[in-house]
């Protein structure tokens, strides 16, 4: 799996840049792809554990394991520090 993590803060364009980017993925877009996020995992399950409790466990642990790993990366790759 690939994040990306990006600041939009620095260089050519700058705040801008961030604002315009804050704009153009406002909240419908992010609720449409946690939404498509969680179909996908639905469809990965297998058969036998095709249930909304399996769905949810699922999708926390990849939340959390996600969110760990950016507040990871964020102190690792610090130019601050």
């Amino acid at each position: 799996m690939a994040a990306f993590v990006s600041s939009c803060s620095t260089g050519e364009g700058g705040e801008d840049a961030a604002e315009k980017i804050a704009e153009m993925f406002g909240p419908g877009q992010i609720d449409q792809m946690i939404r498509q996020g969680i179909h996908f995992c639905w469809m990965a399950l297998p058969k036998n554990r095709k249930n909304v409790d399996e769905l949810e466990r699922q999708i926390r642990r990849i939340v959390d394991r996600a969110l760990k790993d950016f507040r990871e990366d964020q102190e690792q790759l610090s130019r601050t520090k």
